[in-house]
C-alpha cells in the first residue's frame, strides 16, 4: 500500500509555537523549567527514600552525569574544532544537535535522581549547586536559539561568536562547578 505524502501547511496557516522561536519562548521555557527545580525541591524537602532507592538514585546520577556531561564535553569539543578551523560550522551545527537529547536526558537523570538523594538544602555548597543547575538549564535553553541564528546562512558575526564562546564557558563553569559541589558533598 503506498503512503500518501503529508500535506504542505497552506501559505500563511499558522504553525505551532517552538521552544527556539524567540527570546520570549527561551524565556517562558526557562520559567517553567526553573517552576518544575522548585517544585522538585520542595518535593525532595518533604519525601525521604529508603536505603535501596537511595542507592538506586545514586547509581542513576552517576549514569546520568556520565551521559550529559560526556556528550555536553563532544559538543563543545566540536565547538572548539570549528572555532580553531578544524571543522567547518555545519559539522560542529549537526553533531551538537545530535547531541542534544543525551544532553538533555543526563541533566534531567540528576536533577531527578539528586532530589530523592536527601540535598540538605539549608547547605550553601547544595544552594550553590542548586544556582548551578538552575544557570545551566537556562543556558541550555538559550543555547537553542544560539544554534539556529548560527544555522542561518552566512558566515556568523563577531557578536554570535561572542555568543558561542560564552554560552561554551558558562556551560562548563556550571557543569564541572556541579561536579565539584557533588564531590565536595559527599566528603562532608
Amino acid at each position: 500500500m503506498a503512503t500518501l505524502p503529508a500535506p504542505s501547511p497552506a501559505p500563511g496557516a499558522l504553525r505551532p509555537v517552538r521552544v527556539y522561536d524567540s527570546w520570549w519562548t527561551v524565556a517562558a521555557a526557562s520559567l517553567a523549567a526553573v517552576t518544575a527545580l522548585a517544585g522538585g525541591l520542595w518535593f525532595s524537602a518533604h519525601v525521604r527514600t529508603d536505603p535501596v532507592l537511595h542507592e538506586v538514585a545514586l547509581f542513576v546520577h552517576l549514569a546520568s552525569l556520565a551521559l550529559g556531561f560526556g556528550a555536553v564535553l563532544a559538543a563543545d569539543w566540536y565547538g572548539t574544532l570549528w572555532l580553531t578551523g578544524r571543522a567547518p560550522l555545519s559539522e560542529a551545527l549537526s553533531v551538537t544537535s545530535r547531541l542534544h537529547v543525551p544532553i538533555w536526558a543526563g541533566l534531567a537523570g540528576l536533577v531527578v535522581s539528586g532530589l530523592m538523594l536527601h540535598p540538605d538544602l539549608s547547605s550553601p555548597l547544595t544552594q550553590a549547586k542548586i544556582a548551578l543547575v538552575a544557570t545551566l538549564t537556562v543556558n541550555g535553553l538559550q543555547a537553542g536559539l544560539l544554534s539556529r541564528r548560527l544555522s542561518a546562512p552566512g558566515a556568523p558575526g563577531p557578536a554570535a561568536l561572542a555568543w558561542a564562546g560564552a554560552t561554551a564557558l558558562i556551560s562548563q563553569l556550571c557543569w564541572w562547578g556541579a561536579v565539584v559541589v557533588g564531590f565536595i558533598n559527599t566528603r562532608t
